[in-house]
């Protein structure tokens, strides 16, 4: 495909019915100002931030009490305050449906399914905050989890923040340790787990992990959701646990109460990655994270109600948290939990037909192994109601972009989409009312000040530098647990520019007022004092059929820094002479020859975290013969020897 034309453009009739365009008329009737395109909606709702996030509570209809005052302090980041006299609660706003129809839908890999209607959810919440409020649960407890993407953790969630307590989970992969390095730091008094799970067509005990974990953090209950295991012999192996149905056996569904809380309460802990260390743990808010959820999904996706949303996700990546909120826009959530090639390449796509998503989340690199199986979706399935496509985890490269429009469907909205746990949300995302750009994200989320700096501080166009965020925005950490002072917070991301949010990433505006990201900026690669993104190499590299996968770090050498590039290849394929040339020659007219490797290594594993992404930093701390402090916090930790003394970086 060229690059001189877009792959998809809405026409004027889709624009015009575009629920982004419906809001810019509800704004300029507010506030007076002409919106007539998409660049001049965003430059409203970043320069009134008032009448806009205001626009954004009222049009998606927050339930609650909105106060009087709608930001202050608003040119402090960190402290800033959006809506400080408000009161809502956040389970009160995604329960708003109710009725016999579908509120969640469930497939797991080993073929069980699940429906749960608004009405059952509503009672199912209803008797698990009876039994929390039972325990002495209150506004600030922690409740955590350890369980697959089903019904009954969005549910336990729900009755945790009905009543101000702190929800935050991870998945049932974790190693104890793992778990006990994010839920030991903040003692959760009631932890919630399954009795097994299924990945890649094999039952995965967690019985022993229990033990550990349940000895450690010594909550007031332990409680095990049947799910593939032995519940009662886990039951009683455990100090003090009960199976979910004897937690809520003393309790009858009755309507579901709700204790609203300020605008800034905290609503969940999620954690970073954690490969450099321990991992923090981010505080957001109940009504940052509402409000930012419902522009997303309503502004810029377009949900409505009855709609089908799904997103391929863990309880342990932030993209279940924004899966969740889906609830408040009153569509179903269609979940999944396992591996999305057991026991073929095509069971999302089974799922995307027989449910009839409207939305259909993903990761690049599930896009790229799908490209890479010969497996062409347009052809064996009928995706007609599927009408846009996200992309998240890492950057989805110009063949990804390729792959979306030829091989799985030419009339979608495909937004590739950036953010992080940070903000448990995007600071860019998909734009209904534009075209998309090959390799490119459309735009800015609408209220996000975005921009890229360079090393002095200054915008720059068309040129790599640093993402950031000029002004405060609602969905910002509340902080970091243990954090009192908030040195930590500072540390992260107002040290590089004062009063700024520099994000980590490296990134580019393009001609078309879209935006690349290039990779992590603490992963940019620097030969010869020339940065260079990551995922600009592996944009060529990865389109070759030899190659699987690939991740590129930069070695110390000689007082400078040369390009080193590991690649997993594909069966029955050796990295002899002539594919180290055709790699080398691709990315040197591809990318340029900055970007070309000093050397190239096959290896048969590469390491990633729980959420699928590569670890960079991890891989060059043992190039470097440095520890690697949490390996915890990697699916396949033991992938890390692979890189750990080789012949051919000495």
């Amino acid at each position: 495909m060229q690059d001189d034309q877009p792959l998809w453009a809405p026409d004027a009739d889709e624009i015009d019915r575009a629920v982004m365009t419906d809001f810019a008329r509800f704004g300029s009737e507010r506030s007076g100002v002409t919106m007539s395109d998409f660049k001049s909606l965003h430059q409203w709702s970043v320069s009134d931030r008032e009448g806009f996030w205001s626009a954004v509570w009222d049009y998606c209809g927050v339930v609650g009490n909105k106060g009087e005052t709608v930001l202050e302090n608003g040119d402090a980041m960190p402290g800033a305050r959006f809506f400080p006299q408000a009161s809502l609660n956040f389970a009160e706003n995604l329960l708003k449906t109710v009725g016999d129809h579908d509120a969640i839908i469930f497939r797991g890999e080993d073929k069980a399914e699940a429906r749960m209607s608004w009405n059952a959810l509503h009672a199912l919440v209803s008797r698990l905050q009876q039994a929390m409020l039972d325990l002495g649960i209150g506004p600030g407890d922690r409740v955590a989890a350890m369980m697959p993407n089903v019904a009954e953790t969005i549910a336990a969630m729900l009755a945790a923040a009905s009543i101000g307590a702190i929800w935050s989970s991870c998945s049932p992969d974790f190693g104890d340790k793992g778990v006990l390095d994010r839920f030991g730091q903040i003692e959760p008094k009631l932890f919630i787990a399954c009795d097994g799970y299924w990945y890649n067509g094999k039952r995965q005990d967690v019985a022993d992990k229990l033990v550990a974990v349940e000895a450690a953090l010594n909550p007031l209950k332990t409680v095990i959701v049947p799910y593939a295991g032995d519940t009662p012999a886990l039951v009683s192996r455990l100090e003090n646990a009960v199976s979910l149905a004897d937690f809520t056996a003393s309790f009858e569904p009755r309507p579901v109460t709700y204790t609203r809380l300020p605008f800034d309460h905290p609503l969940y802990i999620l954690f970073s990655s954690g490969t450099t260390g321990v991992p923090k743990c981010i505080v957001h808010s109940a009504g940052g994270t509402l409000l930012q959820h419902l522009k997303e999904q309503q502004i810029h996706s377009g949900l409505r109600p009855g709609e089908r949303l799904f997103y391929f996700t863990t309880c342990g990546w932030m993209m279940w948290n924004w899966l969740a909120s889906g609830l408040a826009s009153g569509v179903t959530l269609c979940l999944f939990d396992g591996s999305p090639f057991y026991p073929d390449e095509k069971v999302l796509f089974d799922y995307a037909q027989a449910e009839g998503f409207a939305i259909f989340g993903t990761s690049a690199k599930y896009i790229d192994a799908v490209r890479k199986s010969g497996f062409v979706p347009r052809v064996t399935h009928d995706l007609s109601t599927v009408r846009m496509m996200t992309s998240t985890g890492s950057p989805l490269s110009p063949e990804g972009f390729n792959f979306v429009y030829e091989g799985i469907k030419p009339d979608i909205h495909l937004a590739s989409i950036s953010g992080g746990t940070d903000i448990v949300s995007c600071f860019v995302f998909g734009v209904p009312i534009l075209p998309v750009w090959r390799g490119e994200i459309q735009g800015a989320g609408l209220g996000m000040d975005v921009d890229v700096w360079n090393d002095d501080g200054q915008p720059v166009r068309q040129e790599k530098g640093e993402l950031v965020c000029t002004r405060a925005f609602p969905c910002m950490p509340v902080g970091f647990w243990n954090d009192p002072d908030g040195a930590k917070y500072k540390a992260a991301y107002f040290e590089r520019f004062d009063n700024i949010w520099c994000h980590g990433d490296f990134a580019e505006w393009t001609e078309h007022d879209g935006i690349i990201i290039h990779g992590r900026s603490d992963a940019t690669l620097n030969p010869g004092g020339v940065r260079i993104g990551t995922a600009e190499i592996y944009n060529q590299v990865e389109q070759m059929d030899e190659v699987l996968e690939a991740i590129c770090i930069g070695q110390d050498w000689q007082d400078d820094v040369r390009v080193v590039l590991f690649v997993r290849l594909a069966d029955g394929v050796a990295l002899d002479e002539d594919l180290t040339k055709r790699i080398k020659m691709r990315i040197r007219t591809g990318a340029s020859p900055r970007h070309v490797p000093a050397v190239i290594i096959a290896v048969d594993d590469i390491p990633r975290t729980k959420s699928g992404k590569i670890t960079e930093l991890a891989v060059r701390d043992v190039v470097h013969g440095r520890q690697v402090k949490n390996q915890e916090a990697l699916a396949n930790p033991e992938a890390l020897k692979l890189f750990a003394d080789l012949e051919g970086l000495k």
